[in-house]
Parts: C-alpha cells; sequence; structure tokens
C-alpha cells in the first residue's frame, strides 16, 4: 500500500472520497462508524466531567483518536485478541466491552479489568509497550493451534522508544506471528514530542528492519484505518505474518486529567487546528450527509440514545458496591506469599472483611 512514509488517505477533511470504497464499504457499516465515535466521544467527555467531580480517579481522555480505535476494533472478529494501553477504552467497548465496566476500571475497581464472555480483551496496560511481547505470544499460540485470530496490540509514539517496540517487532517478524501492531501516533509522548524521541521520518517505516510491512494511514480518516486494518487481518489470517501500522492522529486534550498540555505545546492553536480542520467525526458526517445517509434528526436521536446508554451504565457502575483496601491483595499470586499474608496483616481491616488469609 505504500512504502511507510506516504500516508494513506481514503476521506478527506472535507467528506469527499479519494478511492472507490462501494465494494468495500456499505452503508451500514458506515453508520455504524458514525454512531460508534458519537458514543465514545461522549462517554469520554462524560468521564472527564466525572474525575472533576471527584467521582472517578485520574482518567486518560482520548477525544481526537476516535478513528483510530473504532477504525481497527470494528474490522476485529469476535475471536481475535485486544491489548489495549490505558488510553484504548473507546477500542474496547466497540469490540465488546460494557461502558458500565470501563467506568469501574477508572472507578478503582478491579473488576473493571474483566474481558467479557466470548470476547479476548485484555486489561488495559499502563507499563509502556509490555503489551506488544504479550499481544506477539498469544498470536504465536493462534498459528501454533492453527486458528484464524489476529493479535491486536495498541501503543502509542513513545512505546516506539521502549526496548519492548524492538524486541516485540523482532520475534513477530522471525516467526510470522499473525500480531497487527497499532500505534497511535498523537505526536507526544507525554510532553515529549516524537521529533525528540525518534530520527526516523515515520514509525512505520521501521517495520523494514524486521522485514515487516509498515503502513502510515491517515488516523483521523475511519475509512483508512479500516481498510488498512482489513487487509493486515488477511494478511495474518494467511499465514504471511505481522503488520506495522502508524495511524498519524492527535489528542485533543491532556495526556491524563492530572496534566496540563499548556506546558508543553501550544494548545490552543494545534488542538483547534486538527479540532476544526481534521476531526474525525466531523469528516465523516460530511460524507454521510453528502450521500443522504445522515440527516438532523437522526442526529438527535442519536444523541438522545447515547446521553441514555452512559448514564445508565454510570448509575449501573457507581451502584456496584465499593472497592476495599485489602482487594489490592486479591489475585497477585494462585497461593498467597508470606510476604502478601504479612503485608495484608498490617493493613487494618473493618470489622468483618475477608482477605487473603480468611
Amino acid at each position: 500500500m505504500n512504502d511507510g512514509t506516504n500516508m494513506y488517505q481514503v476521506l478527506t477533511p472535507d467528506g469527499e472520497l479519494l478511492e472507490n470504497i462501494g465494494d468495500k464499504l456499505d452503508a451500514a457499516m458506515i453508520v455504524k462508524m458514525y454512531e460508534s465515535m458519537v458514543l465514545v466521544r461522549a462517554f469520554d467527555r462524560k468521564s472527564v466531567h466525572l474525575q472533576r467531580q471527584g467521582r472517578m480517579g485520574t482518567y486518560a481522555p482520548f477525544e481526537g483518536q476516535e478513528a483510530a480505535q473504532i477504525g481497527s476494533a470494528l474490522a476485529l472478529s469476535p475471536g481475535d485478541w485486544m491489548f489495549p494501553t490505558y488510553r484504548d477504552h473507546a477500542a474496547a467497548i466497540i469490540h465488546g466491552q460494557s461502558l458500565s465496566r470501563v467506568f469501574l476500571y477508572w472507578m478503582g475497581h478491579m473488576e473493571g479489568s474483566i474481558s467479557p464472555q466470548g470476547k479476548n480483551i485484555m486489561p488495559p496496560c499502563v507499563p509502556i509497550a509490555t503489551q506488544m511481547v504479550h499481544a506477539v505470544g498469544t498470536a504465536w499460540a493462534s498459528k501454533l493451534k492453527q486458528e484464524k485470530h489476529v493479535s491486536l496490540a495498541f501503543f502509542g509514539d513513545g512505546a516506539s522508544s521502549e526496548g519492548d517496540f524492538h524486541e516485540a517487532l523482532n520475534f513477530a517478524g522471525v516467526f510470522k506471528t499473525p500480531t497487527i501492531f497499532l500505534c497511535q501516533n498523537n505526536g507526544y509522548a507525554i510532553s515529549v514530542p516524537l521529533s525528540q524521541q525518534s530520527a526516523s521520518k515515520t514509525i512505520a517505516q521501521r517495520g523494514a528492519a524486521y522485514d515487516i510491512p509498515g503502513i502510515r494511514v491517515d488516523g483521523n480518516d475511519v475509512f483508512a484505518v479500516w481498510l488498512t486494518m482489513k487487509a493486515a487481518i488477511e494478511r495474518g489470517d494467511s499465514g504471511l505474518g505481522p503488520t506495522l501500522i502508524e495511524a498519524v492522529t492527535y489528542r485533543y486534550g491532556a495526556h491524563t486529567t492530572a496534566d496540563d498540555p499548556t506546558k508543553y505545546r501550544d494548545q490552543h492553536n494545534l488542538a483547534e487546528e486538527w479540532r476544526t480542520k481534521r476531526d474525525p467525526i466531523d469528516r465523516l458526517r460530511k460524507y454521510m450527509e453528502k450521500h443522504g445517509l445522515w440527516n438532523e434528526m437522526r442526529e438527535a436521536a442519536l444523541n438522545k440514545k447515547v446521553a441514555d446508554q452512559i448514564e445508565k451504565a454510570l448509575i449501573e457502575a457507581e451502584s456496584y458496591p465499593k472497592s476495599k483496601p485489602s482487594d489490592m491483595f486479591q489475585h497477585v499470586y494462585a497461593e498467597p506469599t508470606w510476604m502478601i499474608q504479612e503485608q495484608e496483616q498490617e493493613l487494618p481491616q473493618p470489622k468483618g472483611e475477608r482477605g487473603v488469609t480468611a
């Protein structure tokens, strides 16, 4: 498709097509893409508000990166493996994770990491790049078992500076595992711009060192992401090995709600330029309106549906039993070690609370 330096784009910011997609994307899928992006953006904004109100812990917003996550998640099959980072809850939601469970995760419940039955969604990975190695492992297992499943590892541009990135790509390239490495290059590893992380022009071109195709796509173009993912899945299922995808995008807000982006970038001009000229939701809506797939009535109905859905999930999450300090000792080891037992015994516990030593 390209050599890792060219940008693959299908849908322009003005909602115009650069190639014919008639035999690849039908109207139902296009509408689903749009509805999914509207849902997760509303969820993201609600979560930021909840954190500010003290009803949720530190939160990692993803607004601006919806197309990269939704386009990739919708391309997956139910049995495929997903390895999200702490910013990829949009992808997890669209792949089958419930809104209420994602709320639980950010409210500090360990139950927030439980994958829905029938889906292989791993818990959000906070350590940078370690999930890439895990994804190679499950992909290798799928290959050995002759299963038609790919493993999708999300990561950011900062992760490409970690050793795990190179180890994962090297192993995947050698053993031709059906792994898809999807980098959401939003320009910053917290506060460090990509220009200060790497001399490479792109992240996608690094795949060449491991004989892995590296594709650079417009990460705010949901069509380009979906089509690239489909090609990568077909490649993996056919036994041809992994693919490295670099989705160029931008996070409008802070790295997390504990961060102030104005300290390291021109927040007003940069974020507003991306929001007003390259927004993934706006460009898809322009296309849909031009082709009679969307109107104001459908937009109003969708917004109400989404608001009701999120509110219902929030009520469910906030009705969940509160976490206890002793929960941190659960599921650390199959059999509690003496150190774990000792630490729990030193922790003051409410009367009647059970721990790992009970």
